[in-house]
Protein backbone atom coordinates (compact mmCIF):
# COMPACT_ATOMS: atom_id res chain seq x y z
CA UNK A 1 0.00 0.00 0.00
CA UNK A 2 1.53 3.52 -1.03
CA UNK A 3 2.21 5.67 2.03
CA UNK A 4 0.02 8.65 2.45
CA UNK A 5 0.58 11.50 4.63
CA UNK A 6 -2.25 14.49 3.95
CA UNK A 7 -2.06 17.00 7.01
CA UNK A 8 -5.85 17.42 7.32
CA UNK A 9 -6.69 14.06 7.55
CA UNK A 10 -8.23 13.63 10.98
CA UNK A 11 -6.26 10.63 11.55
CA UNK A 12 -3.00 13.21 11.68
CA UNK A 13 -4.66 14.67 14.72
CA UNK A 14 -6.06 11.75 16.80
CA UNK A 15 -3.05 10.12 16.74
CA UNK A 16 -0.26 11.48 14.35
CA UNK A 17 2.93 9.79 15.85
CA UNK A 18 2.65 6.68 14.06
CA UNK A 19 2.58 8.33 10.69
CA UNK A 20 5.55 9.99 12.20
CA UNK A 21 7.31 7.37 12.65
CA UNK A 22 7.01 6.09 8.81
CA UNK A 23 7.88 9.28 7.35
CA UNK A 24 10.99 9.99 9.69
CA UNK A 25 12.13 6.12 8.67
CA UNK A 26 11.20 5.69 5.42
CA UNK A 27 10.42 9.11 3.55
CA UNK A 28 12.68 12.34 5.91
CA UNK A 29 12.12 14.21 2.63
CA UNK A 30 8.48 13.48 1.69
CA UNK A 31 6.32 15.23 -0.87
CA UNK A 32 2.75 15.47 0.31
CA UNK A 33 0.22 15.90 -2.61
CA UNK A 34 -2.87 16.56 0.07
CA UNK A 35 -1.05 19.11 1.72
CA UNK A 36 0.76 20.50 -1.49
CA UNK A 37 4.46 20.41 0.59
CA UNK A 38 7.30 18.69 1.42
CA UNK A 39 7.23 17.40 4.67
CA UNK A 40 10.49 17.32 7.09
CA UNK A 41 10.14 15.00 10.49
CA UNK A 42 13.66 14.23 11.63
CA UNK A 43 14.89 16.45 14.31
CA UNK A 44 18.44 17.25 12.93
CA UNK A 45 16.81 18.54 9.55
CA UNK A 46 13.68 20.32 11.24
CA UNK A 47 16.43 22.22 13.59
CA UNK A 48 18.97 23.17 10.20
CA UNK A 49 16.02 24.19 8.34
CA UNK A 50 14.45 26.46 10.75
CA UNK A 51 18.15 28.13 11.48
CA UNK A 52 18.28 28.96 8.14
CA UNK A 53 15.87 31.72 7.30
CA UNK A 54 17.33 32.97 4.27
CA UNK A 55 16.67 29.36 2.81
CA UNK A 56 13.22 28.57 4.73
CA UNK A 57 11.78 31.99 4.54
CA UNK A 58 8.25 32.17 6.82
CA UNK A 59 7.25 35.67 4.90
CA UNK A 60 5.11 34.04 2.64
CA UNK A 61 2.83 32.46 5.75
CA UNK A 62 4.05 30.11 8.90
CA UNK A 63 1.15 27.63 7.80
CA UNK A 64 0.58 25.68 4.64
CA UNK A 65 -2.48 27.60 3.86
CA UNK A 66 -1.71 30.96 5.95
CA UNK A 67 -4.07 34.34 4.75
CA UNK A 68 -2.26 37.00 2.73
CA UNK A 69 -3.32 39.29 5.70
CA UNK A 70 -1.07 37.72 8.20
CA UNK A 71 2.15 36.70 5.69
CA UNK A 72 4.90 39.55 6.45
CA UNK A 73 2.94 41.49 9.24
CA UNK A 74 3.83 38.81 12.19
CA UNK A 75 6.59 37.49 14.08
CA UNK A 76 5.71 34.21 13.31
CA UNK A 77 5.32 35.32 9.02
CA UNK A 78 8.63 37.71 9.03
CA UNK A 79 12.48 36.79 8.22
CA UNK A 80 15.28 38.83 9.44
CA UNK A 81 15.72 41.56 9.49
CA UNK A 82 12.36 42.88 10.06
CA UNK A 83 12.08 39.88 12.10
CA UNK A 84 14.34 41.37 14.52
CA UNK A 85 12.98 44.61 14.58
CA UNK A 86 9.16 43.11 14.95
CA UNK A 87 10.69 40.85 17.94
CA UNK A 88 12.18 43.74 19.80
CA UNK A 89 9.06 46.17 19.55
CA UNK A 90 6.60 43.49 20.78
CA UNK A 91 9.45 42.60 23.35
CA UNK A 92 9.24 46.23 24.31
CA UNK A 93 5.63 45.72 24.17
CA UNK A 94 5.76 42.72 26.89
CA UNK A 95 7.78 44.84 28.94
CA UNK A 96 5.21 47.61 28.97
CA UNK A 97 2.72 45.07 30.46
CA UNK A 98 4.17 43.32 33.61
CA UNK A 99 3.29 39.08 33.57
CA UNK A 100 3.10 38.73 36.99
CA UNK A 101 0.27 41.20 37.73
CA UNK A 102 -2.19 39.01 36.02
CA UNK A 103 -0.94 35.69 37.55
CA UNK A 104 -2.62 35.77 41.27
CA UNK A 105 -5.58 36.58 39.42
CA UNK A 106 -5.31 33.10 37.40
CA UNK A 107 -4.45 31.07 40.36
CA UNK A 108 -7.65 32.67 41.94
CA UNK A 109 -9.64 32.17 38.52
CA UNK A 110 -8.75 28.51 38.55
CA UNK A 111 -9.71 28.02 42.33
CA UNK A 112 -13.16 29.32 42.07
CA UNK A 113 -14.05 27.52 38.70
CA UNK A 114 -12.62 24.07 40.81
CA UNK A 115 -14.40 24.95 43.92
CA UNK A 116 -17.43 25.45 42.12
CA UNK A 117 -17.23 22.17 39.90
CA UNK A 118 -16.01 19.74 43.42
CA UNK A 119 -19.71 19.25 44.31
CA UNK A 120 -21.06 18.11 40.66
CA UNK A 121 -17.85 15.45 40.59
CA UNK A 122 -17.34 16.67 36.67
CA UNK A 123 -15.55 19.75 34.56
CA UNK A 124 -14.33 20.13 31.05
CA UNK A 125 -11.31 20.94 31.22
CA UNK A 126 -10.84 23.28 28.06
CA UNK A 127 -14.37 24.56 28.00
CA UNK A 128 -14.96 25.48 32.17
CA UNK A 129 -10.98 25.69 33.49
CA UNK A 130 -8.38 26.24 30.73
CA UNK A 131 -10.49 28.33 28.33
CA UNK A 132 -12.31 31.28 30.50
CA UNK A 133 -8.69 31.13 32.64
CA UNK A 134 -6.36 31.93 29.70
CA UNK A 135 -8.25 33.98 27.79
CA UNK A 136 -9.26 36.40 30.73
CA UNK A 137 -5.73 36.99 31.34
CA UNK A 138 -5.30 37.15 27.63
CA UNK A 139 -7.99 39.65 27.65
CA UNK A 140 -6.34 41.79 30.61
CA UNK A 141 -2.75 41.67 29.41
CA UNK A 142 -4.02 42.75 25.79
CA UNK A 143 -6.57 45.05 26.88
CA UNK A 144 -9.39 43.36 25.43
CA UNK A 145 -13.39 43.77 26.88
CA UNK A 146 -13.80 40.41 28.86
CA UNK A 147 -16.66 40.10 28.14
CA UNK A 148 -17.65 36.77 26.12
CA UNK A 149 -14.03 35.11 26.67
CA UNK A 150 -16.02 31.71 25.91
CA UNK A 151 -16.92 32.88 22.45
CA UNK A 152 -13.64 34.56 21.78
CA UNK A 153 -12.32 30.94 22.33
CA UNK A 154 -14.80 29.72 20.05
CA UNK A 155 -13.74 32.50 17.42
CA UNK A 156 -10.15 31.27 18.07
CA UNK A 157 -10.83 27.64 17.23
CA UNK A 158 -13.64 28.21 14.48
CA UNK A 159 -10.41 30.39 12.45
CA UNK A 160 -7.83 27.29 12.98
CA UNK A 161 -10.41 25.10 11.87
CA UNK A 162 -9.71 23.21 7.57
CA UNK A 163 -12.48 21.08 6.47
CA UNK A 164 -10.45 17.60 5.65
CA UNK A 165 -12.42 16.90 2.22
CA UNK A 166 -12.10 20.64 0.75
CA UNK A 167 -8.90 21.73 2.83
CA UNK A 168 -10.08 24.65 2.90
CA UNK A 169 -11.72 26.87 5.80
CA UNK A 170 -14.92 26.74 6.47
CA UNK A 171 -17.30 29.57 6.69
CA UNK A 172 -17.46 30.10 9.67
CA UNK A 173 -13.85 29.76 9.75
CA UNK A 174 -14.03 32.99 7.68
CA UNK A 175 -16.66 34.60 10.06
CA UNK A 176 -14.34 34.14 13.13
CA UNK A 177 -11.60 35.65 11.62
CA UNK A 178 -13.35 38.44 10.78
CA UNK A 179 -14.82 38.94 14.18
CA UNK A 180 -11.35 38.41 15.54
CA UNK A 181 -10.29 41.53 13.83
CA UNK A 182 -13.24 43.82 14.34
CA UNK A 183 -12.73 42.83 18.08
CA UNK A 184 -8.67 43.64 17.82
CA UNK A 185 -9.19 46.75 15.83
CA UNK A 186 -12.06 47.96 17.87
CA UNK A 187 -9.75 48.14 21.18
CA UNK A 188 -6.42 49.57 18.95
CA UNK A 189 -8.83 52.63 17.96
CA UNK A 190 -9.94 52.85 21.69
CA UNK A 191 -5.90 52.98 22.75
CA UNK A 192 -4.79 55.29 20.11
CA UNK A 193 -7.41 58.01 21.65
CA UNK A 194 -6.67 56.81 25.51
CA UNK A 195 -3.79 54.21 26.23
CA UNK A 196 -3.72 52.33 29.28
CA UNK A 197 -1.20 49.93 30.76
CA UNK A 198 -2.08 47.20 28.46
CA UNK A 199 -0.08 44.80 25.75
CA UNK A 200 -1.87 46.72 22.66
CA UNK A 201 -0.79 50.20 23.68
CA UNK A 202 2.35 49.26 24.66
CA UNK A 203 2.39 47.67 20.61
CA UNK A 204 1.28 51.28 19.75
CA UNK A 205 3.23 53.24 21.80
CA UNK A 206 7.09 50.72 21.50
CA UNK A 207 9.75 52.16 19.61
CA UNK A 208 13.17 50.49 18.77
CA UNK A 209 15.64 53.17 17.27
CA UNK A 210 12.88 55.33 16.51
CA UNK A 211 11.02 52.95 14.49
CA UNK A 212 7.23 51.89 15.26
CA UNK A 213 4.52 48.89 14.27
CA UNK A 214 2.60 50.23 10.97
CA UNK A 215 -0.99 49.83 11.37
CA UNK A 216 -1.53 46.49 9.68
CA UNK A 217 1.55 44.76 11.91
CA UNK A 218 -0.02 46.13 15.34
CA UNK A 219 -3.37 44.56 14.25
CA UNK A 220 -2.18 41.19 12.82
CA UNK A 221 0.63 40.56 15.82
CA UNK A 222 -2.69 41.47 18.68
CA UNK A 223 -4.49 38.94 16.71
CA UNK A 224 -2.24 36.28 16.19
CA UNK A 225 -0.83 37.00 20.23
CA UNK A 226 -4.84 36.32 21.40
CA UNK A 227 -4.99 33.86 18.85
CA UNK A 228 -2.01 31.93 19.24
CA UNK A 229 -2.00 32.39 23.16
CA UNK A 230 -5.69 31.24 23.79
CA UNK A 231 -5.05 28.22 21.75
CA UNK A 232 -1.46 26.69 22.10
CA UNK A 233 -2.14 27.21 26.07
CA UNK A 234 -5.55 26.28 26.56
CA UNK A 235 -4.55 22.81 24.25
CA UNK A 236 -1.21 22.55 25.93
CA UNK A 237 -2.91 22.46 29.41
CA UNK A 238 -4.97 19.55 28.36
CA UNK A 239 -2.35 17.77 26.57
CA UNK A 240 -0.59 18.11 29.79
CA UNK A 241 -4.17 16.70 31.85
CA UNK A 242 -4.50 14.02 29.28
CA UNK A 243 -0.42 12.77 30.01
CA UNK A 244 -0.94 12.94 33.99
CA UNK A 245 -3.98 10.42 33.32
CA UNK A 246 -2.68 7.95 30.46
CA UNK A 247 0.40 7.69 32.52
CA UNK A 248 -0.54 7.49 36.61
CA UNK A 249 2.98 6.88 37.68
CA UNK A 250 4.48 10.41 36.66
CA UNK A 251 0.94 11.71 38.35
CA UNK A 252 1.66 9.73 41.77
CA UNK A 253 4.87 11.12 41.63
CA UNK A 254 3.66 14.36 41.02
CA UNK A 255 0.95 14.70 43.95
CA UNK A 256 3.65 13.73 46.15
CA UNK A 257 5.72 16.94 44.99
CA UNK A 258 3.99 19.64 43.02
CA UNK A 259 7.75 21.18 42.59
CA UNK A 260 7.70 18.24 39.58
CA UNK A 261 4.70 19.66 37.50
CA UNK A 262 7.71 22.05 35.63
CA UNK A 263 9.34 18.64 34.43
CA UNK A 264 5.96 17.68 33.72
CA UNK A 265 5.32 20.37 31.48
CA UNK A 266 8.79 20.28 29.63
CA UNK A 267 8.43 16.46 28.74
CA UNK A 268 4.76 17.08 27.65
CA UNK A 269 6.18 20.00 25.45
CA UNK A 270 8.11 17.46 23.61
CA UNK A 271 5.69 14.71 23.87
CA UNK A 272 2.91 15.65 22.51
CA UNK A 273 3.14 19.37 21.63
CA UNK A 274 -0.31 21.28 20.68
CA UNK A 275 1.77 22.99 17.92
CA UNK A 276 2.66 20.29 15.58
CA UNK A 277 3.08 21.29 12.23
CA UNK A 278 4.49 24.61 10.56
CA UNK A 279 5.46 25.88 7.02
CA UNK A 280 8.51 27.79 5.46
CA UNK A 281 8.96 28.45 1.83
CA UNK A 282 11.53 27.74 -0.50
CA UNK A 283 13.89 30.77 -1.75
CA UNK A 284 16.60 28.42 -3.22
CA UNK A 285 16.28 24.71 -4.80
CA UNK A 286 17.61 22.48 -1.81
CA UNK A 287 19.31 18.73 -2.23
CA UNK A 288 18.02 16.56 0.88
CA UNK A 289 17.88 12.46 1.33
CA UNK A 290 18.20 12.39 -2.43
CA UNK A 291 14.97 14.49 -3.35
CA UNK A 292 15.12 18.09 -4.36
CA UNK A 293 13.00 20.96 -3.28
CA UNK A 294 12.79 23.59 -5.37
CA UNK A 295 12.81 27.10 -4.98
CA UNK A 296 9.09 28.74 -4.03
CA UNK A 297 7.85 25.03 -2.81
CA UNK A 298 5.93 25.09 0.67
CA UNK A 299 7.79 22.57 3.31
CA UNK A 300 6.46 21.23 6.48
CA UNK A 301 8.82 21.18 9.12
CA UNK A 302 6.77 18.46 11.88
CA UNK A 303 7.87 19.65 15.47
CA UNK A 304 5.51 16.96 16.97
CA UNK A 305 7.58 14.43 14.68
CA UNK A 306 11.10 16.02 15.37
CA UNK A 307 10.17 15.84 19.10
CA UNK A 308 9.63 11.70 19.07
CA UNK A 309 13.01 11.15 16.72
CA UNK A 310 14.78 8.25 18.36
CA UNK A 311 17.87 9.92 16.77
CA UNK A 312 17.71 12.40 19.08
CA UNK A 313 15.43 11.24 21.99
CA UNK A 314 15.99 7.73 23.95
CA UNK A 315 13.00 5.74 23.98
CA UNK A 316 11.55 8.79 22.47
CA UNK A 317 7.61 7.22 22.97
CA UNK A 318 7.50 7.12 26.44
CA UNK A 319 6.69 10.15 28.76
CA UNK A 320 9.77 10.31 31.38
CA UNK A 321 9.64 13.33 33.61
CA UNK A 322 13.13 12.67 34.55
CA UNK A 323 14.38 13.72 31.10
CA UNK A 324 17.28 16.41 31.32
CA UNK A 325 18.12 17.93 28.85
CA UNK A 326 14.98 17.52 26.58
CA UNK A 327 15.82 20.29 23.97
CA UNK A 328 12.78 19.72 22.92
CA UNK A 329 10.78 21.93 20.05
CA UNK A 330 7.95 21.97 21.83
CA UNK A 331 8.26 26.09 21.52
CA UNK A 332 9.99 26.40 17.93
CA UNK A 333 13.73 26.61 17.76
CA UNK A 334 15.92 29.89 16.74
CA UNK A 335 14.52 33.64 15.51
CA UNK A 336 10.77 32.00 15.98
CA UNK A 337 11.30 30.48 19.44
CA UNK A 338 7.39 31.06 21.13
CA UNK A 339 7.60 34.59 22.19
CA UNK A 340 5.10 33.62 24.75
CA UNK A 341 6.67 30.65 25.98
CA UNK A 342 7.07 32.36 29.13
CA UNK A 343 3.41 32.92 29.73
CA UNK A 344 2.01 29.66 28.88
CA UNK A 345 5.00 27.96 31.28
CA UNK A 346 3.45 30.11 33.82
CA UNK A 347 -0.19 29.95 33.29
CA UNK A 348 0.06 26.10 32.82
CA UNK A 349 1.69 25.81 35.61
CA UNK A 350 -0.70 27.21 37.44
CA UNK A 351 -4.13 25.44 36.04
CA UNK A 352 -1.79 22.29 36.54
CA UNK A 353 -1.07 22.61 40.47
CA UNK A 354 -4.95 24.05 41.25
CA UNK A 355 -6.24 20.84 39.34
CA UNK A 356 -4.27 18.24 40.93
CA UNK A 357 -4.89 19.75 44.61
CA UNK A 358 -8.18 20.08 43.98
CA UNK A 359 -8.90 16.86 42.25
CA UNK A 360 -6.05 14.17 42.62
CA UNK A 361 -8.02 12.01 40.98
CA UNK A 362 -9.97 12.01 37.53
CA UNK A 363 -10.89 10.20 34.76
CA UNK A 364 -12.31 10.88 31.18
CA UNK A 365 -16.38 11.15 30.90
CA UNK A 366 -16.46 9.96 27.45
CA UNK A 367 -14.68 7.00 25.39
CA UNK A 368 -13.63 9.16 22.63
CA UNK A 369 -12.26 12.55 22.53
CA UNK A 370 -12.65 14.73 19.41
CA UNK A 371 -9.72 16.42 17.91
CA UNK A 372 -9.86 20.25 16.30
CA UNK A 373 -9.44 19.72 12.31
CA UNK A 374 -6.28 21.66 11.98
CA UNK A 375 -3.08 21.41 9.66
CA UNK A 376 -0.87 23.19 12.36
CA UNK A 377 -2.38 23.10 16.04
CA UNK A 378 -3.59 19.19 17.65
CA UNK A 379 -6.43 20.27 19.97
CA UNK A 380 -8.69 18.83 21.95
CA UNK A 381 -12.12 20.55 21.12
CA UNK A 382 -13.60 19.25 24.83
CA UNK A 383 -12.20 17.38 27.82
CA UNK A 384 -14.54 16.31 29.86
CA UNK A 385 -13.28 14.48 33.10
CA UNK A 386 -15.16 12.94 36.31
CA UNK A 387 -14.04 12.32 39.48
CA UNK A 388 -15.17 12.11 43.68
CA UNK A 389 -14.40 15.22 45.71
CA UNK A 390 -11.54 13.91 48.49
CA UNK A 391 -12.01 13.37 51.80
CA UNK A 392 -9.72 15.01 53.96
Amino acid sequence: MTFVFDPYAPEVNSDPFPLYKILRDDHPAYFSEPGNCWVLSRYADITAAVLDTETFSSAKGNIIDDSPQRAGATLGTTDPPRHDQLRKLVQAAFLHSNLEKVMEPARRTTRGILDEALPRGELDLINELATPVTTGILAELLGLPRENLVQVKMWVSDSLRRDPITRKSPPEGDAAREKLTELTQGVIDERRKEPRDDLISGLIEARVEGKCLDPREILMTARTLLAAGVESTVSFFGNLALNLLTFPNARTRILADLGLVSDAIEESLRYNTSAQRFSRTLTRDVELHGKTMRAGDKVMVVYGAANRDERQFENPDVYDIDRKPSQHLGFGHGKHYCIGAGFARILTTILCEELLRAVPRYELAIETLDWLPSPAFRSMVTFPIRFEKEVP
